[in-house]
């Protein structure tokens, strides 16, 4: 039988059942009539839907996007999960989406922020999970207009020329061998392009630096039993050693970037000029104009530049990564985007960033596989105070999951081949991935929509469109399909590495 609300906000019962990233433990929704019956209740009387706790780890499996899906097609678009002792609401239509992201920002302004990410960010003093408030509208200004504005990615594009010359330097150098690893080319190019843009070229604490990313997000990527479990954090914390570890990790991510902190100070005393190269030096900037309400101090700056690296980059390389993952299994696709690209750079030009504007075919390629392979499936809320949600009463601090993987697939919204790879669908569609239509959201929407969406698909055209003016791809020999299957960490990304074979078509410059 249904919850009632108060049943809800206590979240009575528990269940020990475990899985990645959510450790979820699901009680089913009620049955259909159930559900539609509460629907036409008085909003008053309205509670979301839920049954008694049981055991269903077999609906959840290790793609949570993809299971939630399901329970929804079969339960309807909102529906209330018990994962661990988070009491969990997953909406997962357009509609349910513009009433979160849009109609109730403010409500659902907030995001909960892990363990990890707590203790790695200085108790939360980065951007993507600081509480909502006068200090995150502060950090979000200065993200969206010093350090991601539109004048600040056009600043970079040299950095974005030069890496995307080295990396078709090595993959022609490897190709010239046997088999290339896309995957690992691609995730160098956007690891060398955002910490160039963010440390600078010539730091020599960048290869530490990387480092203690990667750990990061292997850190920030597991399952945790402390946060779906809190009452026993303290416990559970002791037992695992994650607080240790995360701690000595912390301390070495504090020494590293503080030390490339002190590198910028001391370059621009020798100089005797603050000049601005990299985002380490317009924040330096700022903290020095004291322009904020609040001490931007030396932890904010070191949390924000982790924040800004592992979003940046991560989420770059695995759209590349599924972008020519989905050209490979789609060859007329491939083949008309090359057309495009070719034919705008000449036969024998060399590609310059500023003609990436007229690749109108290229960016419905990019589009189309944000659509079917988002960075983050989810968009992660939690609800500030109580408030309604297409009629169901939700009560303060209840976790909500948009399912944006599952509306980008539905074929309610989308037509019979939702599932389908089909770049043509947009040629006349004003449907845009911006966050102002809630049928696609790949970077979010609202208060709390992705700053760094200009920046992402910047750091993905110049070099997917290098890629395809170069270079032949093909399938290794005695592949017969493309292994398409993912997994589910800090990103979305493939579960197997993208090895092709390349074949070069011109003279690299």
């Amino acid at each position: 039988m249904p919850q009632t609300q108060t049943e809800l906000s206590n979240g009575n019962g528990s269940l020990y059942h475990f899985l990645p990233q959510f450790f979820l433990t699901a009680p089913p929704p009620p049955p259909q009539a159930q559900e539609h019956a509460a629907c036409q209740q008085p909003a008053s009387s309205r509670t979301t839907a839920a049954a008694r706790h049981r055991k269903h780890m077999h609906l959840v499996g290790e793609l949570p996007q993809k299971s939630m899906a399901a329970l929804a097609k079969q339960y309807g678009p909102v529906m209330h999960l018990k994962l661990g002792e988070i009491s969990t609401v997953v909406v997962s239509s357009p509609e349910s989406a513009a009433e979160v992201t849009k109609t109730r920002d403010a409500v659902f302004a907030n995001r909960p922020a892990s363990l990890a990410y707590k203790i790695l960010s200085f108790g939360g003093k980065g951007v993507l999970f600081t509480p909502y408030g006068s200090n995150s509208r502060e950090l979000r200004k200065m993200s969206t207009m010093s350090l991601l504005s539109a004048k600040q990615v056009r600043f970079f594009r040299s950095i974005r020329e030069q890496e995307t010359v080295n990396m078709l330097r090595s993959v022609a150098s490897e190709a010239s061998g046997s088999i290339v690893n896309l995957s690992a080319q691609i995730m160098r190019l956007t690891n060398d392009i955002t910490a160039r843009a963010l440390i600078g070229g010539k730091c020599r604490y960048q290869k530490e630096f990387l480092a203690l990313v990667d750990e990061s997000i292997e850190e920030m990527s597991g399952f945790s039993l402390v946060d779906s479990f809190p009452s026993w954090a303290g416990l559970i914390g002791s037992l695992n050693g994650v607080r240790r570890k995360l701690t000595r990790l912390l301390a070495q991510i504090d020494l590293i970037i503080g030390s490339i902190l002190d590198e910028h100070r001391a370059a621009w005393e020798l100089s005797g000029e603050k000049e601005e190269k990299d985002l380490i030096d317009v924040m330096l900037r700022i903290q020095h104009e004291e322009s904020l309400p609040f001490s931007l101090t030396d932890e904010f700056i070191i949390a924000i530049a982790m924040d800004l690296f592992v979003a940046g980059s991560d989420t770059s390389s695995t759209t590349l990564q599924w972008i020519m993952s989905e050209l490979i299994r789609n060859p007329a696709v491939m083949k008309r985007a090359q057309q495009e690209v070719r034919e705008t750079f000449g036969g024998e030009g060399k590609p310059a960033e500023e003609d990436v504007g007229k690749l109108s075919y290229l960016k419905l390629v990019i589009k189309e596989t944000l659509r079917l392979h988002p960075p983050a499936p989810f968009l992660i809320r939690i609800c500030l105070e109580p408030t309604e949600l297409l009629g169901y009463q939700i009560p303060a601090n209840t976790r909500v999951l948009v399912n944006a993987w599952a509306i980008a697939r539905d074929p309610a919204v989308w037509g019979d081949d939702a599932e389908e790879f089909r770049p043509e669908r947009f040629e006349e569609s004003a449907v845009d991935y911006k966050g102002t239509h809630f049928e696609l959201l790949p970077f979010g929407s609202g208060r709390r929509m992705c700053a760094g969406m200009g920046f992402g698909v910047a750091t993905v055209e110049f070099p997917l469109a290098c890629l395809l003016y170069y270079f032949d791809w093909k399938l290794p020999e005695k592949e017969i399909e493309l292994d398409m299957r993912e997994t589910f960490k800090l990103t979305s990304k493939r579960k197997t590495d993208l090895c092709l074979r390349a074949v070069p078509r011109l003279p690299l410059p």
